[in-house]
């Protein structure tokens, strides 16, 4: 399970050779007219986190099948080696086998993360409590168990090599670039030689792979090692307070990762995803982040969700699909769109308008002219498969928007449901909201 912080740090060179121009930000947040620079299908950018070994069958199931039902496909599956090998030789798989062979029936996409070590494999020191959160003593051993696994689950689509190596509290004592390296790198063999079509991709870095005790970024300590070579999706977890930013007055997290896939496209790897994203639903007590509740976990995921369709990403997986139980910490436990008994809250339904609302397939399109523009306007516009126009766009003011080009179009507000149509001979005006609305002409 992960255990969220929030490292407030500038990015400095990501990899080596690169270096980043104007890292440190401005003090005072604009808003952001962003104009994406490919097409986005739904069914193959958005994917979810899902627990699936959390639950029973029938339970799994279902969540699978609420999935499908939003026209998306694509899942990220935990993979413990300590709950598959207890004792060295002695495989736990069964409940695995169900998993698997379910995804494959729903015809779900799936990439598994391995991590951990097993009890016979740890470099935990004697009496450890937290054996598997150390690397193992043999990175070989490693790859070799998740080679195996990788040829007796031929359906998985692709497979990650660990899970925030750049936090200490998956890296043990501490973390350790070198090390990770030595793990990633026969991994990536062994790999390639039993599924060489699937996808290798990168242990997900936490926030933008900075790294709390040594200081720096791992992907920046990871270029300077050669990693790029080794041809691997490069995945990072862009959580951070607010869909915009981290540190209020800025817009830290849209010009970090406009920085990073910027830097990360220069050195041409083959993909860029993130891994894990997203906001808990939870009461308390607090626990970093701040309490929004399920309407502002709704509200947050949308805006989030638009942002990053058009921040050059290949492929983004929400966390989580469902809520857990009382193993998880009180935060931990309410990141799902299901709840605890499969029913869909606040943020599943409104991520289902917004994605009918969208339709399948959006194409890069420039926004409607503005009157004027308020200085704290997001919006991101699209054109529609079906040839219809259409623009996200918030504004924390709720700014009056004056569009003097359009004479009709439908405004739709996914959070509430709420939908009317708009007419002016001389032109729209719009009010816009601190929420996500996708105006439609």
């Amino acid at each position: 399970m992960m255990r969220k912080m929030f490292y407030l740090l500038p990015l400095a060179a990501l990899l080596a050779g690169v270096v980043l121009l104007n890292p440190w930000l401005p003090a005072k947040a604009q808003g952001m007219q962003l104009t994406a620079t490919r097409d986005v299908v739904w069914k193959d950018f958005l994917g979810v986190n899902a627990h699936f070994l959390w639950f029973p069958p029938e339970q799994y199931r279902q969540q699978m099948q609420q999935w499908k039902a939003l026209g998306l496909e694509w899942t990220r599956v935990d993979l413990h080696w300590d709950r598959h090998e207890p004792h060295q030789g002695q495989y736990r798989l069964g409940e695995l086998d169900g998993v698997i062979g379910a995804l494959a029936e729903e015809d779900l996409k799936s990439v598994f993360y391995f991590v951990g070590s097993a009890p016979h494999a740890t470099s935990a020191p004697a009496n450890s409590p937290t054996p598997d959160q150390y690397p193992p003593k043999d990175p070989v051993m490693f790859a070799k168990t998740m080679a195996m696994l990788a040829r007796r689950y031929a359906t998985v689509d692709a497979w990650q090599v660990w899970n925030e190596p750049n936090l200490p509290s998956f890296w043990r004592p501490h973390e350790d670039a070198e090390g990770y390296g030595r793990l990633l790198l026969p991994s990536v063999q062994a790999l390639r030689q039993v599924v060489p079509e699937k996808p290798v991709v990168m242990g997900g870095m936490a926030y933008f792979s900075q790294m709390p005790v040594k200081g720096g970024l791992m992907l920046e300590a990871l270029g300077k090692l050669g990693v790029q070579r080794l041809g691997t999706v490069v995945a990072y977890h862009p959580y951070s307070q607010e869909p915009e930013y981290d540190e209020p007055g800025t817009n830290d997290f849209i010009q970090r990762t406009q920085q990073l896939n910027a830097t990360l496209r220069n050195t041409q790897v083959p993909g860029i995803w993130a891994t894990e994203w997203g906001w808990s639903s939870y009461t308390g007590p607090k626990e970093l982040q701040e309490i929004i509740g399920e309407q502002g976990q709704a509200d947050y995921v949308l805006r989030r969700l638009a942002l990053m369709s058009a921040l050059d990403f290949d492929r983004i997986f929400l966390f989580a699909l469902a809520d857990l139980d009382s193993r998880a910490t009180a935060r931990d436990q309410h990141y799902g769109l299901l709840d605890l008994q499969g029913q869909p809250k606040p943020v599943y339904t409104a991520l289902q308008r917004f994605l009918t609302i969208s339709g399948p397939r959006l194409q890069p399109q420039q926004p409607p002219r503005l009157s004027t523009t308020p200085a704290d306007l997001f919006s991101v516009a699209w054109q529609r498969e079906d040839g219809r126009h259409l623009w996200m766009f918030w504004s924390a003011s709720g700014a009056t928007l004056q569009l003097p080009e359009l004479t009709q179009a439908e405004l739709h507000d996914p959070l509430t449901g709420q939908q009317q149509t708009l007419q002016g001979a001389n032109g729209l005006s719009v009010q816009a909201k601190p929420g996500l609305q996708m105006l439609v002409w």
